[in-house]
């Protein structure tokens, strides 16, 4: 049994006002930002795969005072399983994971991951890593409720969502490149947070 994907992230988005999201690479890309467009500032996209969650790990860090999303793929956790281990060591207590499962590569074509065999559980590996607020999920009643968790939880928290292969059809291209993002991104959380990152540019 698998849900959408897209109405899993309409649900999330509708529990989310000033956090600062991480996603992955993809379809869920576009798929975001339909499905949340008063996010757009406040989300950022990385492009390798391994990487979703580590960052957003290490945004926590340096904003503890702040909610951070992370919104990972089956693929991209399975690049870089050892930042379930530093989660686990660590407890970030403003950290929500989620992990869009559609037991595919789905940006590549769609050959399979190790969760499509049934024997790999990413939820599993988590709570072994000590991550013990980790689940798995495959309806969006269920969803909803870890989202509500989990969105005000002072430990890690990790919820899999075992979503279908299908991009929601009819959406909207994100129309804008990496670089355009990670601007957008930091002049956001400069704005919010009163600091300066990347400041002024020495040509202007």
């Amino acid at each position: 049994m698998s849900m959408s994907r897209f109405a899993c992230m309409q649900a999330l988005g509708a529990r989310l006002n000033d956090e600062l999201v991480i996603l992955s690479l993809g379809g869920a890309v576009d798929e975001w930002f339909n499905a949340a467009p008063h996010m757009r500032e406040g989300s950022l996209f990385q492009q390798q795969l391994g990487c979703v969650s580590a960052e957003a790990f290490g945004l926590s860090v340096g904003l503890p005072h702040r909610r951070i999303v992370s919104l990972d793929t089956d693929g991209g956790l399975l690049f870089n399983l050892g930042i379930l281990a530093t989660l686990g060591n660590e407890q970030p207590h403003n950290l929500f994971v989620v992990v869009w499962d559609n037991e595919q590569y789905q940006s590549i074509g769609g050959p399979r991951t190790h969760t499509a065999s049934g024997r790999v559980d990413l939820a599993g590996i988590a709570r072994a890593a000590g991550v013990e607020h980790a689940y798995t999920v495959d309806t969006l009643e269920a969803f909803d409720e870890h989202c509500a968790a989990g969105l005000a939880a002072t430990v890690p928290y990790i919820v899999v969502a075992k979503t279908d292969g299908i991009l929601e059809p009819g959406i909207k291209r994100k129309h804008s490149d990496g670089r355009e993002d990670t601007y957008t991104f930091v002049r956001h959380v400069e704005r919010t947070e009163g600091i300066s990152i990347m400041g002024p540019s020495e040509h202007n």
